[in-house]
């Protein structure tokens, strides 16, 4: 080993911080392999997705319009919104019901499932505006000790 165990890798701090480690009882861990911790994933996997969420909180307020969700997703693009829509009707968390007009029109609301996903979406999106001040210090704080640790690389 030598030389590697005396000098940090590149972008690792000469600080020794966060050195206690929780360890779990084997009996509390569960294999990641495991088909239940792999259906786990795939949900989260769905839910969490940034474009999801947002989706998830805005059809909380009822059903809406492709274009009108588009509209006020900022930043998503017409080929993610689909995707995502579809994947959400796909996993049970949306409908789509498509109107015989012309030209015709397609609304998307949340089914049961989706209302039950609303309200954590909810609650997460109100703990993240209550702490975005001390996420945003914490983030200058990192940042600002993160320029002093790459200063002193060179």
């Amino acid at each position: 080993m030598g030389d590697r165990c005396t000098a940090p890798q590149e972008g690792t701090p000469r600080v020794l911080e966060h050195t206690q480690v929780t360890v779990l009882e084997s009996e509390n861990r569960r294999d990641p392999n495991s088909s239940d911790c792999r259906a786990v994933s795939g949900v989260l996997a769905r839910i969490g997705d940034k474009w999801s969420v947002l989706i998830v909180a805005l059809l909380g307020d009822g059903p809406r319009r492709f274009n009108e969700i588009k509209r006020l997703v900022n930043g998503i693009s017409q080929r993610m919104l689909t995707l995502t829509l579809r994947g959400l009707e796909r996993d049970g968390l949306v409908t789509r019901t498509v109107f015989p007009t012309v030209p015709p029109r397609v609304d998307y609301e949340l089914t049961e499932l989706g209302r039950s996903l609303w309200r954590p979406v909810e609650a997460l999106g109100a703990w993240a505006r209550e702490h975005q001040g001390e996420i945003e210090a914490a983030r200058r704080t990192f940042d600002a000790r993160r320029r002093v640790w790459e200063d002193g690389d060179d």
